[in-house]
């Protein structure tokens, strides 16, 4: 294989660790390739994927503000980019782009990993958020066939559009009666931003919380969320973000790079250093 570069394009980007991680698989299987970071302004996004066939790049990751961009300058899109309305992986198929949405397979491989057999467990699932991230949550779950899953969101309207969207498995409830959801649920996740460094704190308590439930919080900065340190707490199994980062990334450089790399004990622990985490007993 020719020297082939990818990229991850957002704004800013400069936060990103997709470098780190491809570049770790880059060395491993000694591929003569590098991955870099595109910092595309809103204004600029457009005309960037339009000619995205001519940069050089064999593909790319995209993040935020710029998954539904992606989505719509794509040629081919993958059903789940579909439902989700949303891209963060692209590569091109005779010179046209395509795309699709590899943070579903990321979620589930990372609680796979963590919990094997989950699903098999998990009638009732609580998700906390309605975005783009809980989108790709509640999508999985479905998947999975979980029975029943709650979005609880502050704007309860946009837990209504997303469970209207899902169908009759899914629906909206109030933060005000999540005590009482709490004592159902099998799986609590949090997709959303709060509790990350430089965020608002998510300021549940995990009293009434189901013995035996799992938590799983998406956010990985702080590797160890306040959620998952009062869940760890309290004997409930957890599940971090780190490992669903590094799970997503498998498929694209599968794509670019011709080879599906693993997500090792090694790997996680060269991204959580960079992250300036220390790794948890796991």
């Amino acid at each position: 294989m020719s020297f082939c570069r990818a990229c991850v394009i957002g704004h800013p980007v400069a936060h990103s660790r997709s470098p780190l991680i491809h570049r770790h698989w880059l060395a491993e299987h000694k591929i003569d390739g590098d991955y870099v970071r595109e910092d595309v302004p809103p204004e600029k996004i457009g005309s960037f994927l339009a000619s995205f066939a001519t940069s050089g790049y064999v593909g790319a990751n995209v993040t935020v503000p710029h998954k539904e961009a992606a989505f719509r300058a794509a040629d081919r899109t993958e059903p789940v980019a579909v439902a989700l309305k949303a891209v963060n992986t692209l590569w091109l198929e005779q010179g046209r782009l395509a795309g699709t949405n590899t943070d579903v397979y990321g979620f589930l491989a990372h609680l796979d990993e963590t919990l094997p057999g989950w699903d098999k467990r998990t009638g009732i699932a609580v998700v906390l958020g309605a975005g783009g991230a809980a989108r790709a949550v509640v999508y999985g779950l479905i998947d999975r066939g979980v029975g029943r899953v709650l979005v609880v969101n502050r704007t309860r309207s946009r837990a209504e559009t997303l469970a209207a969207e899902f169908g009759k498995r899914i629906a909206p409830a109030d933060f005000a009666d999540l005590p009482q959801h709490l004592k159902e649920a099998d799986l609590l996740v949090n997709a959303t931003s709060l509790g990350m460094t430089g965020q608002p704190p998510l300021d549940i308590d995990l009293a009434c919380l189901k013995t035996g439930a799992a938590v799983y919080d998406i956010v990985y900065v702080p590797l160890e969320t306040p959620l998952l340190a009062s869940a760890r707490a309290r004997g409930h199994p957890v599940v971090d973000g780190l490992g669903m980062l590094l799970h997503q990334a498998v498929p694209g450089f599968e794509r670019w790079f011709g080879i599906r790399p693993k997500v090792t004990t090694v790997l996680r622990s060269r991204v959580a250093a960079d992250l300036g985490s220390k790794e948890h007993a796991r």
